[in-house]
């Protein structure tokens, strides 16, 4: 769901099958184990949306107004 940068680790945002929001936890990769596939597609949808926004911030710089 989200990753960010925790205590010199990347974590997870993992939301927990048949639990809510509320019972979300950050993990680190070493608590995954059999999620290796799902990481993987985080990790390239999470690169795309960040080439996304560094895009649309270039292009705000250069629109001249």
């Amino acid at each position: 769901m989200n990753k960010q940068w925790i205590r010199e680790k990347n974590k997870y945002l993992v939301r927990w099958k048949k639990f809510t929001a509320e019972s979300d936890t950050w993990e680190g990769k070493e608590n995954l184990g059999n999620t290796k596939k799902a990481i993987k597609e985080f990790e390239k949808e999470y690169q795309r949306d960040i080439e996304e926004i560094n895009w649309q911030k270039k292009e705000k710089k250069t629109v001249i107004t």
